[in-house]
C-alpha cells in the first residue's frame, strides 16, 4: 500500500484462500509460510498411470496468497484478517470491499453471512455490523449517520432485497432496480432502497429481510445453494465536531454466485438456465480483471454484465478491495478449486487507487453561498447607485441587532456600527437606537416606587412597536442600559 501528496493510497487488490472442510484429510495440498508474512498453497496431483510410461503433466501447482485459511479456521479469525482491515479505513473515509468468490458450494454464503445455528458461525456482514457500532459508541466526537441496501442478480436483473412495501412470495414481486451512467461514468441504481439505520438490531433485522427474500435453490452440490450475486452495501457518513467537512463512504459485501460446471454436474430445467446466467457473469468478471492486469489495455468491459458494472469503483477504481476465494480440496472438486487460485493470482495483479471521500458540509455551503450573494448585491447597488427595495429577512435583522449591541457595549470613541452600503439595514439600525434611547427616557420618567399609568402605557405602546420591528432576537431593556 503506497500513499502520495494528495493523499490518494495505490493498494493492491488483497486475496485470501479458505478451504472448506472435509470428512476426510486430503494429502491434495500444503501450506507453507514464506518469511515476507505471504502464504503459498500447493496442490499435488498424481500422475494417472493410464496415461502410460511417457507422461510429462505437471505434478504440483503453488499459488501465492496474502494469507491462506485451513479448513479449522474460525469466522472471528477470518473477520479479523479479511474484513477488519477494509472496514477501518471505511471508517476513514474510504470506500472498501470484500467479495467471496468460488464455486458453487464451497462455502462463499457461509463466510459473508454465516450459518443460523450458532452465534459462533456469524459471517462478515454481522459481525462488520457489530463492529461498526460500538466504533461509533466509542467516539462520541463524531456525529455518525448510516444507511444501508441490499441488491441481488439474478439472470442478469437486479432486485431490490429490502421492499417493505409488500410481502414478496416470488423474486419478480420485488422492486426490478436499473442502472443509469450520468456524464461523469458514475453508476447509479434506479429502485434501489437506502434504509437509514440507528443500531445493530435495525440493520441486522434489514440483513434478515434481504436473505430471507434471496433466490435459493437445491443443486447437485449444495442443498441451498443461493442462484444469484447479491450485495450489501452499508452507507457512512461522518462529521467532526466543530468541523465543516463531512465524509462519505461505502462498504459494499458481497456474495457472487458459485461457478458451476454443467456438463459434471448433470444441471438441467431452471438450475440449467441460472448456470448460464452465473458463468456467463464470471466470465465478464474475469474479462474486466483480464483488462485491468494488463497496462497495455485502454478498454475495459464493464458494462458487459450488470454485476461488473454496480463493481466498478470496487475493480480497479476509488476502492479498496479484499478477495476471498473459496475451495473445496478433495479429489473431486481439485479442477474447481485450481480454477479459482489461478483467477485469484489475476485478480491480485489489479491496483486500486482510494482516495478519502471528503465535502463540505452542504448546509454550510448553502449559508456560505447565501452570504456570498448578500454581499454581491451590496457591491452592485454600491456601483450602480441603486438602492434595494425589497424587506429585510430575519437573518439581516439579527445581524442588525447584534451590530447594534456590540457598538453600543463598546466604552470607547473608536467604535463603528459597520452595517455596509445598504440603505435599509442603515435605517434598521437607526429605529433600534431610537428605540434604546426612548427606553432610557421612560426609565427617567418612572418616579417613586412604582410607574404611573402614563408612562406605563407609553412604555407599552413603544415596546409593541418594537415588536412588530425587531426580528424574534430582540433587544432586552437591561442590554439599552
Amino acid at each position: 500500500m503506497e500513499k502520495d501528496e494528495k493523499n490518494i493510497v495505490k493498494h493492491g487488490i488483497q486475496i485470501f484462500v479458505r478451504i472448506k472442510p472435509t470428512k476426510r484429510k486430503s494429502s491434495m495440498y500444503e501450506v507453507k509460510q514464506c518469511e515476507d508474512g505471504d502464504s503459498v498453497l500447493q496442490f499435488t496431483i498424481p500422475k494417472d498411470a493410464t496415461d502410460g510410461l511417457v507422461n510429462n503433466k505437471q505434478e504440483v501447482y503453488s499459488f501465492r496468497f496474502n494469507k491462506v485459511f485451513d479448513q479449522l479456521t474460525k469466522q472471528d479469525e477470518l473477520f479479523t484478517e479479511c474484513a477488519m482491515p477494509v472496514i477501518d479505513n471505511v471508517l476513514k473515509g474510504y470506500n472498501g470491499t470484500v467479495f467471496a468468490y468460488g464455486q458453487t458450494g464451497s462455502g462463499k454464503t457461509f463466510t459473508i453471512t454465516g450459518g443460523p445455528e450458532r452465534y459462533t458461525d456469524r459471517g462478515i456482514i454481522p459481525r462488520t455490523l457489530s463492529y461498526i457500532f460500538n466504533y461509533f459508541q466509542q467516539n462520541a466526537g463524531f456525529t455518525y449517520s448510516t444507511n444501508i441496501s441490499y441488491l441481488e442478480i439474478y439472470n442478469e436483473n437486479g432486485f431490490d432485497l429490502l421492499d417493505r412495501k409488500q410481502e414478496a412470495t416470488r423474486l419478480e414481486d420485488l422492486p426490478k432496480v436499473t442502472l443509469l451512467e450520468d456524464a461523469e461514468k458514475c453508476i447509479h441504481l434506479r429502485n434501489l432502497s437506502l434504509h437509514p439505520v440507528s443500531c445493530e438490531e435495525e440493520a441486522l433485522n434489514l440483513l434478515f429481510l434481504g436473505d430471507t427474500n434471496r433466490m435459493v435453490a437445491e443443486t447437485p452440490m449444495n442443498e441451498a445453494s443461493t442462484r444469484s450475486h447479491c450485495i450489501f452495501t452499508i452507507h457512512i457518513t461522518a462529521k467532526e465536531a466543530g468541523s465543516v467537512m463531512l465524509r462519505r463512504a461505502k462498504l459494499h459485501l458481497v456474495d457472487l454466485a458459485g461457478s458451476e460446471r454443467v456438463y459434471k454436474n448433470n444441471t438441467e430445467g431452471q438450475n440449467l438456465m441460472e448456470a448460464k446466467y452465473i458463468n456467463l457473469s464470471l466470465h465478464y468478471l474475469e474479462q474486466v480483471i483480464i483488462a485491468l492486469s494488463e497496462k497495455s489495455r485502454s478498454h475495459v468491459p464493464y458494462r458487459n454484465s450488470m454485476m461488473t458494472s454496480v463493481l466498478r469503483d470496487s475493480l480497479g477504481g476509488n476502492c479498496m478491495t479484499n478477495m476471498i476465494a473459496n475451495i473445496a480440496a478433495d479429489i473431486t472438486n481439485i479442477g474447481e478449486s485450481m480454477s479459482t487460485c489461478r483467477f485469484s493470482q489475476r485478480v491480485a495483479l489489479v491496483k486500486n487507487e482510494a482516495l478519502v471521500n471528503e465535502e463540505l458540509d452542504p448546509q454550510l455551503l448553502i449559508a456560505r453561498l447565501r452570504k456570498e450573494t448578500l454581499q454581491l448585491k451590496e457591491e452592485l447597488c454600491l456601483a450602480t447607485g441603486e438602492q434595494r427595495t425589497d424587506e429585510l429577512t430575519e437573518e439581516e435583522k439579527a445581524s442588525c441587532v447584534e451590530a447594534v449591541k456590540i457598538y453600543v457595549a463598546c466604552k470607547t470613541d473608536e467604535a463603528i456600527l459597520n452595517t455596509g452600503t445598504d440603505l435599509r439595514k442603515i435605517q434598521f439600525c437607526f429605529k433600534l437606537l431610537k428605540i434604546m434611547i426612548c427606553n432610557i427616557v421612560v426609565d427617567k420618567e418612572c418616579t417613586g416606587d412604582g410607574e404611573n399609568e402614563q408612562v406605563l402605557e407609553a412604555q407599552q405602546t413603544r415596546t409593541d412597536a418594537m415588536k412588530q420591528t425587531l426580528p424574534v432576537t430582540r433587544l432586552s431593556q437591561k442590554e439599552t442600559v
